[in-house]
């Protein structure tokens, strides 16, 4: 496992990010603690969760990941060796204050993670999509007094448009206070244009780091999804509308080719396509067993010729 600095920060992050959308939903916490064992022995240090993760999963409201990554912390005493990133914005108690990133959400929220987590403070506080309701200068304010406190040590978005980031970028150094250091995009091979179009120029214009979220497009970068079969799970149908098309399957074909002549599964290779992007820092991967982390990680130093990559930016390209 490499490490590489989190953008133009000191902070050192395992080039695999584990994902845990799925603890407390297609994950039970044994299973869960179970993965997390296995990420860390594999060399992983990078660890991404949300508040609101995962209410969606039935007789829960949300905050159920946080608490079973805190009391595996807690249980294996790794606390300093782990790098803890969460998220917040969502709808976490009732009443007009319960969601956003108005300071007085922001205060509340970060005071519940710490408690779920079991910890007194947070590698990277994220912002999971922007509130077109608050002032960005309160959001960032929030965050800088946050850090101040030490309860954080950096900040980062998720699912923010390039105009929102450069603003808030704008405000960061016009106040001189805290900025974001990291962004988490919608991003992979059969979904780039969201990136691509202008947040990857602003990411290397201004040194952020990038961790991209679905990096799998949710399972069908697997090579799982085929014409001839369309496997039935939670998340299949919102897969099928998305990329079960010619496009979809370009790319699968791609991809088909390259692990067959690599000895790799489909998996790894669309891994290894983002790991040798020079502008991504850590692709977040999740994982329901140790069999499907392992190969996942079994991605980690390969390193595609020019060839391979420029054959599956053509099938791939949202420019055409």
């Amino acid at each position: 496992m490499e490490y590489r600095n989190l953008g133009k920060t000191g902070l050192k992050v395992s080039e695999i990010c584990l994902g845990t959308m799925q603890w407390g939903w297609t994950a039970d916490e044994a299973t869960s603690q179970t993965v997390m064992d296995a990420f860390v022995a594999a060399g992983g240090n990078f660890i991404d969760t949300a508040d609101l993760y995962s209410h969606w999963a039935p007789g829960t409201a949300g905050g159920v990941s946080e608490e079973i990554i805190g009391r595996w912390m807690k249980d294996r005493g790794n606390r300093d060796q782990i790098v803890l990133a969460t998220k917040v914005r969502g709808r976490m108690w009732e009443g007009p204050n319960g969601e956003g990133l108005s300071r007085v959400h922001i205060m509340k929220a970060c005071e519940d993670s710490l408690r779920r987590l079991q910890t007194d403070y947070l590698d990277l506080y994220q912002t999971h999509w922007y509130d077109e309701t608050t002032p960005i200068d309160e959001t960032m304010e929030a965050l800088d007094t946050l850090v101040r406190q030490g309860k954080v040590r950096y900040v980062g978005c998720s699912n923010y448009p390039a105009w929102r980031l450069v603003e808030a970028l704008w405000v960061s150094d016009k106040y001189h206070i805290v900025r974001y250091d990291a962004i988490q995009p919608h991003y992979n091979l059969v979904h780039r244009a969201e990136f691509e179009r202008e947040l990857k120029d602003v990411c290397t214009a201004f040194g952020l780091g990038v961790i991209p979220y679905s990096p799998l497009a949710g399972g069908f970068l697997t090579g799982k999804y085929r014409r001839e079969a369309v496997p039935q799970s939670a998340r299949a149908e919102g897969v099928k509308n998305r990329y079960l098309n010619e496009k979809g399957f370009a790319v699968l074909e791609k991809l088909d080719a390259i692990a067959a002549a690599r000895g790799l599964s489909v998996t790894q290779t669309s891994l290894a396509w983002q790991l040798n992007l020079p502008y991504v820092t850590a692709p977040i991967i999740g994982a329901n067993s140790v069999a499907q982390l392992s190969e996942s990680l079994g991605a980690c130093g390969v390193k595609l010729t020019a060839d391979e990559m420029a054959s599956l930016d053509e099938a791939s390209s949202w420019a055409q």
